[in-house]
């Protein structure tokens, strides 16, 4: 077993909230992810003002939020296209009173469309269906109202031009689409809760876009004059269009092997948005999917084989499924040494985990094929888990996750921060 360097302070345990929602931070909801802090301490100890930091599993795009920040240049690159409209918003400052100016004039056109309830009804038979691709799901998830109130709002933002402000008012919206809809609030999977007051769509939106407004501009003052570059697209992590040789530091937090999880956590954007029209199909494309079609796995784990056949003779799936988890990653880890810089550095953020009361050992298998990739080891932090949104108590006896009051344990007490070499 490896030595692990115990590190209290890579836990941030003196943040609240407000603490780590500075800026664009707070632009909308997203699971388990990162401190700001954490990925700010990493870029300031493994880069230079001016390196390309890159983040092959973007998510909310903290990392790139971060390095640019610091004077550094970012690229992300995330398989999930409601991740890239969320990164991209917000790592796009845009000018305070052209913001301002532009989005006064969208919330004034969404108010008068609302209050023409003839519209509204024409709205209805004449474009709503052929704006939303699965209109049983959205019937599904959302009243009348919000239905009808929400699809004028999309029809509007639609039609405005500049698309880095058509991109920050989607990612408003996206942030209200829960809030809005039956979906249980404090559940991350897709639970319909019958009781529910839901939110009035354009006070949810106005509320929305005002305070993204704000941190915008608290942005803007900062990054606006120098503009550091930063580029994001939607694509495999496996296979990305940048350069041998290129990347200075990488940071990422890749998904954990439940990873099809986000594709249900995003389903109420992507029906919206036009990006799901096959759920089977969008969960197909995240890591770790054992929806994908089959084709050859060469783990080059021991420890990771070893996993996976002892899940075997409990849960045939669920082994396939981790395996197939280890496969991905494994391209993922190949492809991150391809792009890196000889003496340039990888961060991975990661966390162990349990499936059948069998230790998926997350870590110890990332440094087994990094190594095999060619990376050394330059030092490996264990931290606790303190700010993490991720269910954080399990049942012994189950195995489960389970409420608080109820658990006797931690689910994820600790993550690792693997940093290692390309020599």
């Amino acid at each position: 077993m490896r030595s692990y360097i115990k590190d209290s302070s890579w836990s941030f345990a003196e943040l609240d909230r407000v603490q780590t929602s500075y800026l664009t931070h707070d632009y909308h909801r997203y699971p388990a992810k990162f401190i700001p802090q954490l990925a700010c301490r990493l870029i300031e100890e493994n880069s230079q003002p001016g390196d390309l930091i890159y983040d092959p599993f973007t998510g909310s795009g903290t990392t790139l939020v971060e390095a640019i920040i610091n004077g550094r240049s970012a690229y992300g690159a995330d398989i999930n296209p409601i991740a890239v409209l969320i990164s991209r918003a917000k790592t796009t400052p845009i000018e305070p009173n052209y913001l301002e100016c532009k989005v006064s004039s969208v919330l004034a056109q969404i108010k008068m469309r609302l209050l023409n309830e003839n519209e509204r009804t024409q709205f209805i038979f004449d474009r709503f269906c052929t704006m939303t691709p699965d209109r049983n799901r959205i019937d599904y998830w959302f009243p009348k109202k919000q239905k009808h109130d929400l699809a004028i709002i999309l029809s509007e933002i639609s039609r405005v031009e500049n698309q880095h402000i058509r991109s920050f008012l989607l990612c408003g919206f996206s942030n209200i689409l829960k809030g809005c809809s039956r979906w249980m609030m404090k559940s991350i999977k897709p639970t319909k809760d019958e009781n529910k007051i839901i939110a009035e769509v354009f006070k949810s939106f106005i509320t929305q876009i005002y305070r993204m407004s704000r941190k915008n501009e608290e942005f803007w003052n900062i990054v606006g004059k120098k503009r550091a570059e930063c580029l994001v697209h939607n694509c495999d992590a496996r296979k990305i269009s940048i350069r041998n040789n290129s990347v200075k530091l990488l940071i990422t937090s890749p998904p954990y092997v439940t990873s099809y999880e986000y594709a249900d956590l995003h389903q109420l954007t992507a029906i919206w948005l036009g990006y799901l029209t096959n759920l089977h199909e969008f969960r197909s494309k995240f890591i770790g999917s054992v929806k994908k079609s089959d084709c050859q796995v060469d783990l080059v784990s021991d420890l990771g084989i070893m996993i996976v056949n002892n899940l075997k003779s409990i849960n045939t799936r669920q082994a396939k499924s981790v395996e197939r988890y280890f496969f991905d990653m494994q391209q993922c880890f190949f492809e991150m040494y391809r792009v890196l810089e000889n003496d340039g550095r990888v961060c991975i953020v990661i966390g162990n985990t349990e499936l059948r009361k069998v230790r998926i050992q997350n870590a110890e298998v990332f440094i087994q094929i990094m190594e095999k990739a060619g990376f050394t080891v330059n030092k490996i932090i264990e931290r606790p888990i303190l700010n993490r949104i991720l269910p954080l108590t399990r049942d012994k006896t189950t195995g489960r996750f389970t409420a608080k009051n109820t658990a006797d344990r931690l689910a994820y007490p600790t993550e690792y921060i693997i940093i290692m070499d390309k020599i």
